[in-house]
């Protein structure tokens, strides 16, 4: 099962505009923004332009998301370009619908800026988010613009939708219902770690141009993730309904835990059979860490795992890009097999947005 392409170009018939972001003003800012914005999904009646969006779902679940990104905190804007970080901060939050086994269908975005971004920032973040709306197929429906004393800080939220009945939870895994993972694990964590050791050797000698080729998917995987909308769509077409799911936003052995404790029962993970890229393996290896490590405990990959039934075996087992790495059991805990036949617990080590490095 494939990655979705990078094929959208987004729709831009405006012409774009330059100098400080006060030329326009709040109001004249959120209407260059939003002046070729078209919608596509028959469930907003109303997006942008009015109080408030009207959305119409008729008899399905409706799912709400939400996300906030924070400069300092949640990304590094010496490294991520702007643009990646409007589709990054759009896909993040379509990955929780779909990991809600949704659609998404709207999205909503908030943006506080410094006065230290121009017009020609605030566009090419703009247009990342228009980029990742269009390639997903989902309206920009609505957000706010405010001035920061501080940086640049986003919130968006991710509106879907889900069939009666098809909606799923953390908590509906039961004990033998197989553990399966989309894709691989660990790519977004390594690609973080080679952007930060070329942020510390340019600081030291701004002349250095860093090579970046060797370690293409990694870095890609950090600043620019896919959502698995692919996913949920395969699931729709061959009647699979998983018992329980989740993004793996904080690494894989955080996710495992959420699901074990949601559920109210134990979980096996083999290591063998967790999927890692072999770019991801050889960038860990160049940094003498385990790629084991940075599969478990790295984050950000945005890839789906969910606990299906038995009866289903036979229709995931051989699906390229699903991985079954484990099982659910009637003793409680979360655990690791190691290739030596261990048994290790697993520890939620993944991204802490409250961690402080003097708590270690």
């Amino acid at each position: 099962m494939n990655r979705p392409q990078d094929s959208a170009s987004g729709n831009n018939d405006r012409r774009p505009l330059t100098g400080p972001v006060s030329r326009l003003g709040e109001f004249g800012l959120i209407e260059y923004l939003t002046s070729d914005i078209r919608l596509r999904n028959p469930s907003t009646l109303l997006g942008v332009g009015d109080d408030a969006a009207v959305l119409d779902y008729e008899r399905r679940r409706v799912l709400v998301s939400t996300d906030m990104l924070v400069e300092g905190v949640h990304f590094d804007l010496s490294y991520m370009p702007l643009k990646h970080l409007g589709y990054k901060t759009a896909v993040v939050n379509f990955s929780d619908i779909y990991a809600m086994n949704g659609m998404a269908e709207q999205f909503f975005l908030d943006i506080a800026v410094s006065n230290r971004f121009s017009l020609e920032a605030i566009d090419e973040l703009m247009s990342g988010v228009k980029k990742a709306c269009d390639f997903y197929g989902v309206d920009l429906a609505g957000g706010d613009t405010t001035s920061s004393l501080r940086g640049l800080q986003m919130a968006g939220t991710a509106v879907g939708g889900v069939t009666l009945g098809r909606e799923v939870k953390r908590s509906g895994a039961r004990p033998n219902d197989l553990l399966v993972v989309t894709g691989d694990l660990g790519a977004a964590y390594m690609g973080l770690q080679v952007l930060r050791r070329e942020k510390e050797v340019f600081l030291a000698n701004p002349r250095h141009q860093p090579d970046l080729e060797p370690y293409a998917y990694v870095v890609e995987r950090q600043l620019k993730p896919e959502a698995r909308k692919e996913v949920v769509e395969w699931l729709a077409r061959h009647d699979v309904v998983p018992t329980a799911m989740i993004d793996i936003s904080d690494g894989l052995s955080s996710e495992v835990m959420h699901l074990s404790k949601a559920s109210g029962c134990g979980v096996w993970v083999y290591e063998d059979k967790i999927p890692i890229d072999p770019q991801t393996v050889s960038v860990a290896e160049e940094f003498r860490l385990n790629p084991l490590i940075a599969a478990l405990n790295g984050g950000e990959d945005y890839e789906l795992l969910f606990a299906v039934a038995q009866k289903d075996y036979d229709k995931i087992k051989d699906v390229p890009g699903l991985s079954i790495i484990g099982h659910f059991t009637e003793d409680p805990g979360a655990f690791l097999i190691t290739n030596r036949n261990e048994k290790i617990p697993l520890k939620a080590q993944g991204w802490n947005a409250f961690h402080r490095e003097e708590d270690e």
